[in-house]
């Protein structure tokens, strides 16, 4: 069988089903199920509307926080403070063992320091002309 590499214009999510996949297959071979699983925190209006929240997924007894938006009218108000305790409640009750995210530096590494995160890697240039932290916490 003949095999070629290719880089199509437009990448189309059935591909990324495809490899993701795969790649699942192999690491749960190797360390057992990860028990994948999203997790959400929201902010709701008074009409149950969200506009706001925090998204991720636990796996491997880790929480990767991936989205996190609170919006600037409603900052300072400590909801970020409890979006974060509600993400972290659920990872324990996952039996998840750390936490971790990253973010820009035009961001909230400070926000997520005080809340007990260290961070273990920065990216230089991630965008161009800035620096992207990862942070952890064990629970």
């Amino acid at each position: 069988m003949a095999l070629r590499v290719v880089v199509p214009v437009t990448a189309d999510p059935a591909d990324r089903d495809i490899i993701l996949a795969g790649l699942k297959a192999y690491n749960e071979s190797q360390v057992g199920p990860g028990g994948h699983e999203a997790v959400s925190a929201l902010i709701q209006d008074e009409t149950g509307a969200t506009v706001g929240g925090l998204w991720g997924r636990s796996a491997f007894g880790w929480l990767f926080i991936e989205l996190v938006f609170v919006p600037e009218s409603l900052r300072g108000r400590g909801l970020g403070r409890e979006l974060m305790r509600a993400a972290e409640h659920a990872a324990r009750a996952r039996g998840c063992h750390g936490v971790w995210l990253d973010t820009y530096e035009f961001q909230a590494r400070g926000f997520y320091e005080k809340q007990g995160y260290r961070l273990f890697g920065e990216l230089d240039d991630y965008p161009t002309g800035h620096k992207r932290f990862f942070l952890s916490k064990r629970l």
